[in-house]
């Protein structure tokens, strides 16, 4: 009986070594679950803005064609994304914005929404869709200029890339197509000015976290909008019709709650060249959704204007820093 306790004895001290590979093998994975996690939603995001966003020009217009005054239509959609944004943060447990970020919501709010998305709402009354995203295709070449101005100035291969995105611009007024109302011509082209100064200039504001940034954001803008369409005279005097209706939707849901999110996202986690990405896609996807939807058509121009902003905002995403 004296010689059983031995043997059991024994093993007991043995037990602990093979717990120690075993417990430093288990961290590996998840310190790499993070790095995965964030890669995938940057993806995500991309597909959001290249997608969703190239086709919202098609979604605006047919808002515009069914009934909807332009900032009518544009502030009740942040305002009613901004607010189910917000209700969801706060009852996940968001604290409530200080004033000072509310405050700086308003001013990139007013930039990027009143300004850069209501020229172009604007402007869809008279333009093609497919031609308002080949003008907003030069947002990255005003973010490189800008970026400048807050002290990285763009290297020989962007500033290439800056002239020749202006010639493209040059060669798609010099067609047709943006012919017309010199009001609606003005706002179009100073929209992705104000959106690119925006976004870069929100880097240096007290700006709420993360997505309580947009919130603020979409409802401050959603506000200055409809002030816009009062001092307009906007009124909403019948009922739009059902495809405008379904377009106001597609606006408000993926337009807004899910490509404007994703593109504050990507303001906060990836290089700015990458996030304003989008604008050289879009056009591709508003012109094919264009033409093969709305009946739309380009000039000789536009299609040559169309080449050189896209090669232009090449140079720009290849130049090295």
């Amino acid at each position: 009986m004296s010689s059983a306790p031995s043997p059991v004895s024994t093993p007991t001290p043995a037990a602990p070594p093979p717990a120690s590979p075993t417990l430093t093998a288990v961290p590996a994975p998840v310190t790499a679950a993070p790095a995965d996690t964030k890669s995938g939603m940057v993806l995500f995001c991309l597909f959001a803005l290249y997608i969703v966003w190239g086709s919202t020009y098609l979604a605006i217009r047919w808002a515009l064609q069914g009934g909807f005054p332009p900032f009518v239509m544009a502030g009740a959609r942040f305002i009613l994304a901004g607010l189910i944004l917000y209700t969801v943060l706060r009852l996940r447990g968001y604290a409530n914005p200080s004033a000072r970020q509310w405050g700086a919501g308003a001013i990139i709010g007013f930039l990027l929404l009143v300004v850069g998305n209501g020229g172009v709402v604007f402007a869809q009354q008279y333009v093609p869709s497919g031609v308002a995203a080949l003008v907003v295709g030069s947002l990255p070449l005003w973010a490189s200029l800008f970026g400048g101005l807050f002290g990285q100035w763009p290297g020989r291969a962007e500033r290439w890339g800056l002239g020749i995105g202006f010639c493209g611009l040059v060669l798609l007024n010099l067609g047709s197509d943006l012919q017309g109302n010199p009001v609606a011509v003005v706002a179009l082209l100073f929209s992705p000015v104000s959106w690119a100064f925006g976004s870069i200039w929100m880097r240096r504001l007290p700006m709420a976290q993360g997505l309580m940034s947009t919130a603020t954001q979409m409802l401050t803008g959603g506000a200055l909008f409809l002030l816009v369409s009062f001092c307009a005279g906007e009124q909403l005097n019948v009922l739009p019709t059902p495809r405008a209706l379904f377009s106001f939707f597609y606006l408000l849901f993926f337009g807004s709650l899910v490509a404007f999110s994703a593109y504050g996202y990507l303001l906060r986690n990836a290089r700015p060249a990458l996030a304003t990405s989008y604008a050289y896609v879009n056009p591709m996807v508003a012109v094919l959704l264009g033409t093969f939807l709305a009946g739309e058509s380009l000039s000789l121009f536009s299609f040559l204007a169309m080449g050189a902003i896209l090669g232009a905002v090449v140079l720009l995403t290849r130049a090295k820093r």
